[in-house]
């Protein structure tokens, strides 16, 4: 019995679709970052029961800290996006956090800088205050060890290849690390929208763009970008192609970020099929039924999708573009992005 609906929350299904194609199916996937988190600063001291934790989401997040201070008896004060729609913050409110919206903006760049300039402010006027800082701090990393290991344990021995959004780093970026640490052979899969400066691709934009959460226009410490293998950039009418066959072919209703996870893992089974391929579903589709799934009829048909496979990223382009880490050239300049941090 789970003694906090967080705990039942941030439990995920590992879900056959066949042999060798198993999703990993969230509510919220950022409720083990948040529990594992907070559970850490407050085993070491770096807080105490009541303290106030204040951090910028976009909204999945937002609820994840919101949840996981209810947890631990913590107080919680988000500085959230536009994209904080009025079913996510009456919740946020009713769970006892205190959200603030920074004003819109069509810019990503400009959202985002805006929301960590209101952080330093409220830290300015409450030094006790404790920034969680999810795109920087690695401690993000450490709720997803009990996922690995679930991972390890019920899917059949052999290489595998993980495909998920990078977003903030933690999540692909635990996982992977955790499995290979356990010794598993484990191939990791990055999936990018265009406009992400992650893996140098803000010169290309996608005007239907709306998964930021599995980019960004600022740079995240918590990203390390050697740990990938390769890099898929989705655009949207892409990920709506892989979200739609997703629920059509399995019944699982999952985020924009599922459906171009799912058009990666298909692509990359077809081009390496010896691997067991996993991958992750971060969450519901809910919050996409207008943007998105509304417009299940125009939906095209996965398998007649193919990426523009690139060795260098001034050849980037519009709807869907893939390249190996190791073979990125990032425009305007001869080095390669191999090992940046």
């Amino acid at each position: 019995m789970d003694p906090h609906i967080a705990e039942a929350v941030k439990r995920p299904d590992l879900i056959s679709l066949r042999p060798d194609l198993i999703c990993l199916r969230f509510e919220s996937m950022k409720v083990h970052s948040a529990l594992g988190a907070v559970r850490h600063l407050l085993e070491t001291g770096a807080v105490r029961p009541g303290d106030t934790l204040v951090d910028s989401s976009s909204g999945i997040y937002a609820h994840a800290l919101a949840l996981a201070c209810h947890r631990y008896g913590m107080k919680c004060h988000i500085v959230g996006s536009t994209t904080v729609d009025r079913t996510l913050r009456v919740q946020l409110e009713i769970l006892g956090a205190t959200v603030e919206q920074v004003r819109p903006s069509e810019d990503l760049r400009l959202d985002q800088e805006s929301r960590v300039r209101r952080i330093a402010e409220i830290l300015d006027r409450n030094p006790t205050y404790h920034w969680m800082r999810q795109y920087h701090d690695a401690i993000h990393y450490l709720g997803y060890h009990e996922v690995a290991a679930r991972i390890d344990r019920e899917v059949p021995d052999g290489p595998l290849t993980l495909v998920g959004g990078v977003g903030s780093g933690a999540s692909t970026g635990a996982l992977v690390t955790w499995l290979r640490e356990a010794g598993r052979d484990v191939s990791l899969v990055g999936v990018q929208p265009f406009g992400s400066v992650t893996f140098g691709a803000q010169h290309v934009t996608d005007p239907d763009m709306i998964i930021a959460g599995i980019g960004s226009a600022i740079e995240f410490r918590n990203v390390r970008h050697a740990l990938y293998d390769r890099v898929h950039w989705v655009g949207f009418d892409c990920a709506v192609s892989g979200a739609v066959r997703l629920l059509r072919d399995t019944g699982i209703f999952a985020g924009l970020s599922a459906g171009a996870a799912h058009l990666a893992a298909r692509w990359e089974h077809r081009r390496e099929g010896s691997r067991t391929h996993v991958f992750i579903a971060a969450d519901t589709g809910h919050r996409y039924v207008d943007s998105a799934y509304a417009r299940h009829r125009e939906a095209q048909d996965p398998d007649a999708l193919a990426p523009h496979e690139i060795t260098d990223l001034r050849d980037l382009r519009r709807p869907w573009s893939t390249a190996p880490r190791a073979a990125l050239r990032p425009p305007n300049s001869p080095r390669p992005t191999d090992d940046r941090d």
